[in-house]
């Protein structure tokens, strides 16, 4: 009976220590494949690194052009309301620079303006 158990191990081992010849080849290939894309990946990850160092070089004299431009465009350029300078009793040029009229408008336009100024800032509004 001990030498037939023996052999029976012997046999087991035999089947999975001999891998078909197919087997390999495919173990293989599929070695092959993951190199592949390793290989791949890591030419990605190299090329984004690049482009991103060649991005942060231009950044630096983009970013101060920026800057610059900027600072020569006045922020009371880019607003269509008037600012300040507001004088001790409110004269009728600063009223229609304002309210964004002409000092001579006719009351319903000084009305108009008047409204839509209001609505903008009104506290409900946010």
């Amino acid at each position: 009976m001990e030498g037939t158990g023996a052999s029976s191990e012997a046999l087991r081992y035999a089947e999975y220590a001999q891998a078909p010849t197919g087997a390999g080849k495919g173990q293989t290939e599929l070695d092959r494949g993951l190199a592949r894309s390793m290989i791949a990946v890591g030419l990605g990850v190299a090329t984004v690194a690049f482009a991103g160092r060649c991005a942060f070089r231009l950044w630096r004299p983009l970013e101060q052009a920026i800057t610059e431009t900027a600072k020569k465009i006045s922020t009371s350029s880019l607003s269509s309301y008037y600012k300040g300078g507001f004088e001790q009793k409110m004269s009728r040029r600063e009223a229609s620079l304002i309210l964004g009229v002409s000092p001579s408008a006719g009351k319903a336009k000084i009305r108009t303006a008047h409204r839509r100024i209001m609505i903008l800032n009104h506290p409900d509004k946010g």
